[in-house]
């Protein structure tokens, strides 16, 4: 699908002669754009619906050489012998006609051009394991950039240069993930996953696609995406391999990019979405639609939160409404008549009421401060030495030579602490500054309900109603009852 390849063009054209020269025409195609060659034919999305009796009658199907029917010897063995057994023909450019798998001449040339292909997917992997293994030992990056990150090239089809933060996207995930510090209780990845997809930002896979010129896919972000991104150690900027880093020789790990932040943030995020998991096994997704006060709305007869009624009433469209009777919930069968209010009305009233009491005042934002860094220190080479340990205790440093490698690099770490723990330590902790905007800046800025529902969260306000009967009632201006039980 790169526009740097001109293939796809060159196999349609050499599926139509081969087509042509039969006598025939193509009645459909199997595109598996960017599919390898060593998925069975029958399991591929296009072209295995055909296989399997799926997608209707046809006479048989071409391709552009045997090698795009598959890249292992079976695969092609399997997919050819099916053709022949149903009486469908197989034809590829390059061959007189169509195969007749009978005939054994036909039959060993078939099999010969798959073993070829089957070699040469070999020698692609063996190259491209080699070349992995070189690049990881010279610290150099192979394979696609984390996201928040992009490769360097000094010419555009060149080798990478070096790896740099990508200028939006490293913003993107820096905000992520100083808002779920910020507000662990209420700001999770599942929450922050669809904040991204309403704010329309791409996801890494559209993201990744648009970089190297490809259209994006509209894909949405997904919350164990964005969980493994927060938790990997590629946003330390360290060269990976099999999900961890690449241990240079003076055993700690290699770095190839400035980190998106410092280790004691790392850990922090792991902590909170560690925690959060436990705490929340299934999510709790913070409900995306939009409305502005469902989860910050109660009765006030039998304390459940109000619900949004299925259907509008009245011409006037949906309501706030309590059906805690109506669902048998407990305390709540005195709850007659259930109040209930119309969203447009009770939204409107309580953004008018909140700018009024808040709006002018500053907004402060709560972030994450990893102190002076030299508990930054600390972690990274309790880090580094936690995983040299580890790799000891699995038998990797058994051989003599390789031991007191690992004995040399152990005590120099523990030298390193032993100087690190000397100096005076400024903590890291969460910590509170003006932003010099107001709230009812921050509130006109929010670009959708659920942003401006975040700001009525961290007022900690609550909603309160009751039916016209009640004794507490809240007219436009005006508070009945209790005034602490308004909000």
């Amino acid at each position: 699908m790169s526009a740097a390849t001109t293939s796809p063009g060159r196999q349609q054209d050499d599926v139509l002669a081969a087509v042509k020269a039969a006598g025939g025409h193509v009645m459909a195609w199997a595109d598996d754009w960017e599919v390898s060659g060593a998925t069975d034919p029958m399991t591929r999305p296009k072209l295995g619906p055909w296989l399997r009796g799926e997608r209707g009658p046809y006479d048989g199907i071409a391709g552009a050489a045997v090698d795009r029917l598959g890249r292992n010897l079976v695969d092609c063995l399997n997919t050819g012998y099916m053709m022949r057994d149903s009486g469908l023909l197989l034809l590829t450019y390059g061959h007189d006609g169509p195969w007749d798998l009978h005939d054994v001449n036909d039959e060993n040339r078939f099999t010969m051009e798959a073993w070829g292909a089957q070699m040469e997917l070999r020698a692609i992997q063996r190259r491209n394991r080699d070349a992995t293994i070189k690049a990881r030992a010279a610290g150099r990056v192979k394979g696609k950039p984390s996201y928040g990150y992009h490769f360097v090239r000094l010419v555009p089809t060149g080798a990478v240069d070096h790896v740099a933060l990508h200028p939006h996207a490293a913003g993107v995930i820096r905000e992520v993930a100083r808002r779920l510090l910020s507000d662990p209780d209420n700001i999770t990845p599942s929450s922050e996953a669809a904040r991204l997809t309403r704010a329309g930002e791409l996801s890494p896979s559209d993201h990744r696609a648009v970089v190297y010129g490809r259209p994006p896919t509209g894909a949405p972000w997904r919350s164990s995406g964005l969980r493994d991104i927060l938790t990997s150690e590629a946003a330390l900027g360290y060269l990976m391999h099999g999900g961890r880093p690449v241990v240079g020789d003076d055993g700690r790990p290699v770095r190839v990019a400035e980190p998106l932040w410092d280790r004691a943030t790392h850990e922090m995020l792991k902590r909170v979405i560690r925690q959060r998991g436990e705490a929340h096994p299934r999510g709790d997704r913070t409900s995306s639609r939009p409305y502005l006060l469902t989860g910050l709305a109660f009765c006030g007869q039998c304390h459940s939160r109000l619900r949004v009624n299925a259907a509008p009433s009245q011409g006037r469209g949906k309501r706030y409404l309590c059906d805690a009777r109506v669902l048998g919930l407990p305390g709540a069968k005195n709850c007659r008549p259930a109040p209930s209010f119309f969203i447009h009305d009770l939204d409107a009233r309580m953004e008018s009421w909140f700018l009024a009491q808040y709006g002018s005042g500053m907004v402060m934002e709560t972030v994450y401060d990893p102190g002076d860094g030299i508990a930054e220190r600390i972690a990274e080479v309790e880090a580094a030495r936690q995983r040299l340990r580890a790799d000891r205790e699995a038998g990797l440093y058994d051989a003599p030579d390789d031991a007191q490698w690992f004995r040399s690099r152990y005590a120099d770490m523990g030298r390193d602490l032993v100087k690190l723990r000397l100096e005076p330590v400024r903590p890291a902790g969460m910590v509170t500054r003006p932003t010099g905007q107001t709230v009812a800046d921050r509130w006109a800025a929010a670009p959708d309900v659920q942003a401006r529902k975040e700001i009525l969260r961290d007022f900690g306000l609550r909603v309160t109603i009751w039916p016209a009967n009640s004794a507490v009632r809240w007219f436009p201006g005006v508070v009945h009852g209790p005034v602490q039980q308004k909000l």
